[in-house]
């Protein structure tokens, strides 16, 4: 693959065409960049803002991570979908958990890398990652008991995630919980990281906690508890 040709597995229409497949597609290719260490074009403008000097370093990804499993740490046995899930279960202590891993992505290279090492560190917990967006889950219903969303709602407009709350809601089996975090709009690092991602490529949008509350209510979900951190807030929610 050349390098300046990062894999887009969306050019090439694998998954079904709708109205946010140009949207998702460009998300995908960003991120497919980043995990093939492919080079940012950026401003030098952008380059002299300590949140880009912290995104280089690296610092940033700690600062932004959402630790789902403060607010709702996965069981034994429990069957956990990870929507987005990147590189999640060579990441966090799933093998602790001892619960089921299943995962969706939309970039190719994070599903390749999980499921070429996923079953080689547990076999057992292990479940697979299948490529596709996160309004379209490829899995029956009523077939998880926790499902986790981090990392990736900002980048869609409050419609698409009326249409992943419905999906979410479908695959959950009754009682169970739907973990996700939003970009806190209110946060003092929001908007120079909302310019951050511009610049990276993926369109972020600035949503206030209310409008999230009235989407969320909406989607005929009720919020459990909220945990808020640097830059994102987790929610907990059932429907």
């Amino acid at each position: 693959m050349s390098k300046n040709q990062p894999s887009n597995p969306y050019k090439n229409n694998i998954y079904p065409a709708d109205k946010w497949q140009e949207r998702i597609a460009q998300i995908a290719y960003r991120f497919n960049k980043e995990y093939q260490k492919e080079a940012f074009e950026v401003p030098n403008e952008v380059q002299e803002m300590p949140i880009y000097k912290e995104w280089k370093n690296g610092i940033l990804a700690y600062k932004i991570a959402s630790p789902f499993w403060e607010i709702a740490q996965p069981q034994k046995n429990q069957h956990c979908l990870d929507i987005g899930c990147g590189f999640s279960f060579l990441i966090y202590p799933w093998r602790d958990w001892q619960a089921f891993f299943y995962g969706q992505e939309i970039s190719n290279i994070a599903r390749d890398t999980l499921n070429s090492r996923g079953s080689q560190l547990n076999s057992k917990l292990f479940k697979g990652v299948e490529l596709g967006a996160s309004h379209h889950l490829n899995y029956p219903s009523e077939q998880f008991d926790l499902v986790i969303a981090t990392g990736f709602s900002c980048y869609f407009p409050l419609e698409y995630w009326q249409a992943v709350l419905l999906e979410v809601k479908r695959v959950l089996k009754p009682g169970g919980h739907f973990v996700f975090d939003i970009l806190n709009s209110e946060q003092p690092l929001a908007e120079d990281w909302a310019v951050l991602e511009t610049y990276l490529g993926a369109e972020v949008f600035l949503e206030s906690a209310s409008e999230w509350e009235k989407t969320i209510k909406t989607g005929g979900a009720k919020v459990v508890k909220r945990q808020l951190g640097e830059l994102f807030e987790l929610y907990k929610v059932r429907f």
